[in-house]
């Protein structure tokens, strides 16, 4: 018996088991392992063209979002001018309000003041003529004292009269 070569019936019945296992194999085997890898390989690509298809959306995504962002900042720099324009209307009616109402104040001020003015002369004029005819009273008693001055004092009326 020689270590290194086998024995002729062992070659043989090793190569009939061989290819009796072989086709057990070959028929119920190897198609079930290479269905399986398929069905592998195939869950893989379609992994691949979800994954290709993801980065797409989100490529799509990223650019839909610049648009927004920008289109956000272009409102907000919109909206910034209109409140910019309404602030400087509001400011510019209140200034116009400011002045008209001061000018109405002004207006009735004077107005008081030019009342008040004529109301002074008023009581200055009826003071006057409160003390013109005191005083005319005086001269007149001092001279209507004597019958001479009466009579004289008649007889300049009758003269202014005629």
């Amino acid at each position: 018996m020689n270590l290194m070569l086998p024995d002729s019936g062992l070659l043989f019945w090793m190569t009939i088991i061989f290819a009796i296992v072989f086709l057990v194999l070959a028929k119920f085997g190897f198609p079930i392992i290479t269905g399986m890898v398929e069905k592998r390989t195939k869950r893989i690509d379609d992994a691949i063209d979800a994954a290709r298809e993801a980065e797409a959306k989100l490529s799509g995504l990223a650019q839909e979002q610049e648009k927004l962002i920008d289109q956000a900042r272009a409102g907000h720099d919109r909206i910034l001018k209109e409140a910019a324009l309404e602030r400087e209307k509001m400011i510019a009616a209140a200034q116009e309000q400011a002045r008209a109402e001061a000018g109405k104040i002004m207006e009735e001020t004077r107005e008081k003041i030019r009342e008040e003015k004529e109301a002074a002369l008023r009581d200055i004029r009826r003071e006057v003529a409160v003390l013109s005819v005191a005083i005319a009273e005086k001269v007149v008693r001092k001279e209507l004292s004597s019958d001479a001055g009466q009579k004289e004092f008649v007889d300049r009326i009758f003269d202014e009269f005629s």
